[in-house]
């Protein structure tokens, strides 16, 4: 800040800080009738929007080494090196790197089913702002954040789709532009739940397409595709697929959890 904006703003400084005391006092005030909940068992904790001891150490935050197509954490301590998974190695992905936040077990399961099944939006705030921090490295200045979509059937059915509230989250917390209607989805697809690597593949084929509506905005653009949890990568490839075809320059796929193994 430089001197003139300094002596600018030093005459609003009391009614600013009196203001951040007011503030302070009403959430002091407010914890006192509802004090703070651990956001996956309602336990008591210090803040807002936290964990408690137990449901963090069963978050499984990935913090650590992680692959760099896939995002599924591996041993060892992360470094400037880019490590790939023996998964990537077998089955290389379309898109150019891709991040996880946590693995898909314990609270970080019951925390996606409870947003994605209970009507939790009030997860989208920590859950988005988790996202966010693995994803740092991806948001890069001009990216695009767009969902994976639900077809409109499944959309009207569960009044909203957690993917875009999240792909909100990162767009806002990196100043980047988000679509939430890039891609639609062609046609319904059964649940991938149970289904081998190549029957996710077989069951995508062709079920998303880039929105007319918005083709133009993509070409020779970077895209962060955004999801709640990858599995196989099935849905992140019809979608990278469908992206690249339109003219995406290059394609880079989050998902708030990973599962760890392909079932």
């Amino acid at each position: 800040m430089s001197r003139k904006e300094t002596s600018a703003l030093a005459p609003r400084l009391p009614v600013l800080l009196h203001r951040v005391r007011l503030q302070q006092a009403a959430r002091a005030a407010l914890h006192l009738v509802f004090p703070p909940r651990c956001i996956c068992c309602g336990e008591a904790v210090a803040s807002d929007f936290g964990l408690c001891g137990t449901c963090w150490s069963e978050a499984g935050f990935i913090l650590g080494a992680a692959c760099d197509s896939c995002g599924a954490p591996l041993p060892g301590q992360a470094g400037n090196e880019r490590l790939t998974c023996d998964d990537c190695l077998r089955h290389p992905q379309p898109w150019s790197q891709g991040r996880a936040a946590l693995s898909y077990d314990g609270t970080a399961r019951r925390l996606i089913l409870g947003l994605k099944h209970g009507d939790r939006l009030d997860l989208v705030r920590p859950l988005g702002g988790w996202l966010a921090r693995a994803v740092r490295d991806l948001a890069t200045p001009g990216t695009l954040v767009a969902p994976v979509p639900l077809h409109r059937f499944r959309l009207l059915k569960r009044r909203y789709n957690q993917s875009a509230l999240l792909a909100q989250a990162v767009a806002r917390a990196y100043g980047l532009d988000h679509l939430p209607d890039l891609l639609i989805r062609t046609r319904a697809t059964p649940s991938q739940e149970g289904r081998s690597r190549e029957e996710r593949i077989s069951n995508m084929a062709g079920a998303i397409a880039v929105n007319p509506r918005r083709s133009a905005r993509i070409e020779g653009q970077k895209v962060l595709l955004i999801d709640d949890v990858m599995t196989s990568g099935a849905t992140f490839a019809a979608a990278t697929g469908a992206l690249l075809a339109a003219g995406a320059a290059e394609v880079r796929v989050a998902a708030l959890a990973r599962v760890a193994k392909d079932t």
